[in-house]
């Protein structure tokens, strides 16, 4: 049969593919990881820099304060623990007696001495040769710390600003768990209905140059560093100026302080909590020079004999009815902190393990540790390192993608990436979400304040912003006629 030639076959067109709607959520969630990554990285770059100095002190430490530190010959036994200190005092006439450390293994002995010129936070540690009682040295300590290593925890903590500077360390741990968790649901959410174990944590590397790639090595590495870049935030919050304070504030009103002994020998003192971050020690007072220390060795011989092993801090007494104490000083797992108070004849009057102290109080001390790079020795430094390293990573390619996504035509050209667009996520998202959500922000605001003050600012700003922009111009009246 003849076609007709006025028949002819349908153009079949392919559908117009719509660009996939941002949810209000989304889009609040792009714009604040986009802005607190731009923002806070600079300060996240520095504190991981810094941490991994910090973390490898031990090693710097020993090879800068060898011959204070370490012993070149060790012998089989070591003097009494009264001449390794009268040592101490021939090297150190001046001030009083406060704490002693015995050399253990290959190292020597610390004896800390007050100065009234110092502040309270400052002494001078002479260092003494346990086998042959002679000093190898002085050094003007911080908690016990090396100058060397004073320098470098103030370096990570406050850039040497003193207070002002520890801001920026507080807002980098502020906004770093924010940081990882956002760019996670973002990543999750863009592999919506594709989402594998080898797309969710490798990147594309069949991807072109250019900002798919990029954004394949970034996601994908910091998927890989979420979980250890929560746990530096958390723990580098809990000795922060003001969300270290509140934490402390919550762990005591449970009652999970960290104990130490009661040293009071007339029985009217309790046992109290706390203590410092580098050591929590107990300095003696400005009446311990009324203390015999030749005492020092029948108390440390008490202590051993107690079942105190490892290095040990032994703190003298400030007088008389004062006990001295002994607590452990190994970090490394598992760690020991067992403490006991000795009166001078040697009998243990109180004593604290480890073991029992709250969970709480062992949870706070063993990320401490890890924090520091202690708990698991060389392993645990180079888990932190290979933290930092990422991270500094992730902070590069993050501000590449900005780079990658700037402009390029001769008309439009720009320096830098458009920010995600602002989206209506103050009229979209659902009222039980602000509902729930708004009461949650302002309690984690409150106990993070370097989190809460940032994100009002940013939320108040992008609402007036966006509002200011979408409002229309007002209009003009037309000029009266004839003028």
């Amino acid at each position: 049969m003849a076609i007709s030639p006025d028949v002819t076959e349908p153009v079949v067109t392919p559908p117009v593919r719509t660009p996939r709607q941002q949810s209000a959520f989304g889009a609040l969630l792009l714009r604040l990881h986009f802005y607190a990554g731009l923002l806070v990285a600079p300060f996240l770059l520095v504190a991981a820099t810094t941490g991994i100095l910090y973390a490898f002190a031990p090693q710097i430490e020993r090879a800068v304060y060898s011959t204070e530190l370490t012993v070149a010959n060790p012998g089989t036994a070591a003097l009494p623990l009264a001449e390794q200190v009268a040592a101490a005092r021939a090297a150190n006439p001046s001030g009083d007696l406060l704490s002693v450390r015995p050399g253990h293994d290959d190292t020597t002995t610390q004896v800390d001495f007050s100065d009234p010129a110092l502040d309270a936070d400052h002494q001078h540690t002479v260092y003494v040769d346990p086998f042959t009682g002679t000093v190898t040295g002085r050094l003007t300590t911080w908690w016990t710390a090396t100058p060397l290593t004073e320098w470098l925890d103030n370096l990570h903590a406050n850039l040497h600003l003193g207070d002002t500077g520890a801001l920026y360390s507080e807002l980098a741990a502020s906004w770093l768990w924010v940081i990882a968790l956002g760019g996670v649901l973002l990543w999750w959410r863009r592999l919506r209905g594709n989402r594998t174990a080898r797309r969710l944590l490798a990147p594309d590397l069949s991807a072109k140059k250019g900002v798919r790639r990029t954004r394949g090595w970034h996601a994908a590495t910091g998927m890989w560093l979420t979980a250890g870049l929560l746990f530096l935030s958390a723990t580098g919050l809990t000795w922060s100026t003001h969300a270290g304070e509140n934490f402390s504030a919550f762990i005591d009103s449970l009652g999970a302080g960290r104990p130490s002994v009661s040293t009071d020998l007339t029985g009217a003192a309790a046992a109290s909590t706390g203590g410092a971050h580098h050591g929590g020690m107990a300095m003696g007072g400005s009446d311990a020079a009324a203390v015999d220390p030749a005492a020092i060795t029948t108390v440390y011989r008490s202590a051993r004999d107690a079942g105190l092993t490892g290095p040990v801090s032994i703190s003298v007494p400030a007088d008389a009815n004062t006990a001295w104490s002994v607590t452990g000083n190994d970090s490394l797992w598992p760690v020991g902190r067992d403490s006991v108070a000795v009166d001078a004849n040697g009998t243990i009057v109180e004593r604290i393990d480890f073991a029992d102290w709250p969970l709480l109080a062992k949870l706070t001390q063993w990320g401490i540790y890890a924090h520091m790079g202690n708990l698991f020795g060389l392993a645990n430094q180079i888990v932190l390192a290979a933290l930092a390293l990422g991270l500094i990573c992730v902070i590069i390619w993050g501000y590449r993608m900005w780079w990658q996504r700037r402009p390029t035509r001769a008309d439009r050209r720009a320096l830098a990436g458009a920010p995600p667009a602002r989206g209506s996520w103050w009229t979209g998202l659902p009222a039980w979400t602000i509902a729930a959500g708004l009461p949650a922000l302002f309690a984690l605001g409150w106990f993070l304040p370097l989190f809460g003050i940032p994100l009002l600012a940013f939320l108040v700003l992008d609402f007036l912003i966006g509002t200011f922009r979408r409002r229309p111009a007002t209009p003009v009246s037309p000029a009266p006629a004839g003028s």
